[in-house]
């Protein structure tokens, strides 16, 4: 492994920053993968079983001290360990605080340490809330639920690092990624890993609403070479957000996957539209989606053996898994 440069993927067997292993190795570095296994999947890297230029040390990123071996000699840090979900966020915001925060404070300093070129953290969109769109990086700010609070802090983390102690961050907000390798277990969550099993299963597609609502689907390829930009830019000190900058709706999902499909009441707090204004990343960071949505999807279709294993929602089993969200997040209560 020696010569070439070294990154660090926190969250390295997960969805994106597995993504983020392929883009790096492609790109001629040794990477250093860090993932507690607890939401990826040791299988989502086996494309580099056998290459020597992947380490994949499995722990949790709260084990790391500040001058921890994994991080000597790292050139750019990519952190995208964390756990996600609206409702167990509810439930245990404690543990969201100890991963999100806590947990990137730790990344933190050990690539203030490492004295690293450039920190790149996973931000959410979530962190806008109800946003008016195109939504733009200077929208207020209002998490609405403990993850998407978690997430922001941690972002707000990484820039006090950047200005205390003058590690060189930049922070990129996504808006709905979908594709290959995306998390089959845990709790109820994103839209793709529900219908993906309900096909397998041969079930109707449990709409939310009557459907018409839209996502900025955002294929993960392109995040991880939006990440990859936001690394190599002399820029630091940067949010962006990341988006296709196209919303689809989700009944146009449903028509692309093919099948029935039942409605599901809406859910309080979720928005209409997400809609990401590119503009910075696209002029900063010459950056720009090259997954259309069909592609994305048929690239998923050909991948959808992956999600067998996951759960399969109906209306009632969503129903009781999402009174938390009704309880709490209910602007009449």
């Amino acid at each position: 492994m020696t010569g070439r440069p070294i990154a660090i993927v926190t969250g390295g067997a997960g969805f994106i920053g597995s993504h983020m292993v392929d883009v790096l190795v492609e790109r001629g570095f040794s990477v250093r993968a860090i993932d507690n296994l607890a939401g990826g999947r040791e299988e989502n890297l086996a494309l580099h079983r056998d290459n020597p230029d992947l380490v994949l040390e499995k722990r949790d990123i709260r084990s790391c001290s500040p001058d921890d071996r994994l991080f000597r000699g790292a050139r750019y840090v990519f952190h995208f360990a964390g756990i996600g979900d609206i409702v167990p966020s509810i439930e245990h915001p404690l543990e969201y605080m100890s991963a999100n925060v806590q947990g990137t404070a730790h990344m933190l300093e050990c690539a203030r340490h490492a004295r690293v070129e450039k920190f790149v953290y996973a931000a959410s969109s979530s962190c806008y809330g109800l946003a008016s769109v195109p939504t733009r990086e200077d929208h207020p700010i209002e998490p609405r639920y403990p993850y998407a609070l978690s997430k922001y802090l941690g972002e707000q983390a990484a820039f006090h690092w950047h200005r205390v102690y003058k590690l060189p961050v930049n922070s990129i907000r996504i808006f709905n990624a979908y594709g290959t390798r995306s998390r089959t277990s845990g709790a109820y969550g994103a839209v793709f890993g529900v219908f993906l099993r309900q096909k397998l299963a041969g079930r109707p597609y449990t709409v939310v609403g009557d459907g018409s609502q839209t996502r900025d689907f955002t294929y993960v390829t392109d995040v991880a070479h939006a990440f990859l930009a936001a690394a190599e830019t002399p820029r630091i000190g940067r949010v962006y957000n990341l988006g296709a900058g196209k919303p689809q709706s989700v009944n146009r999902l449903v028509e692309l996957l093919g099948g029935e499909k039942i409605r599901i009441p809406k859910r309080p707090g979720e928005p209409d539209c997400t809609w990401a204004d590119i503009s910075r990343i696209t002029s900063e960071l010459d950056w720009r989606p090259q997954v259309s949505f069909e592609e994305g999807v048929g690239r998923i279709l050909a991948d959808i053996d992956y999600w067998r294993s996951a759960p399969l929602w109906d209306p009632d089993s969503i129903d009781k898994a999402t009174k938390t969200w009704f309880q709490y997040l209910s602007p009449e209560r």
